[in-house]
Order: C-alpha cells, then structure tokens, then sequence
C-alpha cells in the first residue's frame, strides 16, 4: 500500500486491517468467527467481509480472554453467552458475591474462637 490514509473510528474495517490491529492471523479471525455467533462482519460481493468498529472491539476482548487471561474457546463461548454478546464481562463476575450474614457473622465467630485458643497457648508457652 502506498501512504496510510488514518480511517475513521467508526469506518468498517477489512479482514486484513482487523487481524493487524488484533494482532492475530486472518485465518484465526475466520476460525473466530465460526466458533463466536457473536462476531458476524458485514459480507459483501466475493464473501469480503468488512468489520464494524463493535466487531473489532470483541475480536480484541476474545482476543484478551484466549492469550491474556487463559480462557478456552468454551470458555469465552460460555461467557459471551452469558453476557448477551457484550464486550464487558458480566456483571455477576465482576462482583463480588454476597454472603448472608448470618453466615458471616458465623465465620468470623469461629475464626475469633481459633484465634483466641492460638493466643492461649501461646501465651501459656
């Protein structure tokens, strides 16, 4: 390509423009996307497909899953399932998850029981 012309955020993106910026091989873009029916670019005459600014953003976020944090592709199928397709990881896993009291109150009993029997032996030492 002679010269690079700086495309707009919101322009759709060939394959070959998408796999540079995810940094990944086109066929492994092809194999994406039968394997995620979240990443569905645009195909036009030829079967060329062209990436919205969304799909880039997934590709990028399994990207990240697969390589980064160690997901497997059931993994990351698992997750985007369950997130609806979104790019942002649910929000039940960003959480944290919430205890009843009743059952933290126990806990923290028994811990302050050990803690106070490790203290008297200790001291009877």
């Amino acid at each position: 390509m002679v010269g690079s012309v700086e495309k707009s955020s919101t322009a759709f993106r060939t394959i070959s423009e998408v796999a540079a910026e995810v940094g990944v091989p086109q066929h492994v873009l092809r194999f994406w996307e039968s394997r995620f029916p979240q990443v569905s670019p645009l195909k036009r005459g030829g079967n060329r497909r062209y990436y919205r600014p969304a799909d880039v953003e997934l590709l990028q976020r399994i990207n990240r899953l697969l390589y980064s944090e160690g997901y497997t592709i059931r993994g990351v199928q698992q997750l985007l399932s369950r997130a609806g397709g979104s790019t942002e990881a649910p929000a039940a896993s960003r959480a944290p998850q919430r205890v009843p009291a009743s059952t933290a109150v126990a806990s923290l009993e028994a811990i302050r029981a050990q803690l106070a029997s490790g203290l008297a032996a200790a001291r009877a030492l």
